[in-house]
């Protein structure tokens, strides 16, 4: 095992491990080295690779830290609030918009806006 092996190994405070389908996500409660404790939340995605006994695992990770726990927590809770209130809404990928809810800055008003994005390529 390599040292920066062993050092984010040693870092882990707390661990848990969900499986869901193709995926599987961490979420790992880690301390800085002044013991600040923060989350990192990883998906991970198997994909084939050159041989099947090799396969690829492709990562994303998300850092939330001890000062945005709160208002990280009430987004999510928030964003899964609107799914399971709304469990049947399809919405057709050319007419998808979002509603960007964003808090304003100290002395900034709120711009309310709906912003086109488009996810065809997230997964490729």
């Amino acid at each position: 095992m390599s040292e920066s092996e062993n050092r984010n190994n040693r870092d882990v405070v707390f661990s848990k491990r969900i499986k869901a389908g193709k995926r599987v996500y961490f979420f790992d409660v880690k301390a800085t080295r002044a013991n600040d404790l923060y989350l990192t939340i990883t998906e991970s995605k198997r994909r084939p690779g050159e041989s099947d006994d090799r396969p690829i695992f492709e990562k994303h990770k998300l850092f939330v830290y001890r000062e945005d726990f709160d208002k990280f927590a009430d987004g999510f809770k928030e964003a899964l609030d609107y799914i399971r209130e709304n469990p049947t809404e399809r919405i057709e990928p050319e007419s998808r918009e979002v509603l960007v809810k964003n808090e304003p800055a100290e002395g900034e008003q709120m711009n309310n806006t709906f912003t086109d994005i488009s996810f065809d390529d997230l997964d490729k």
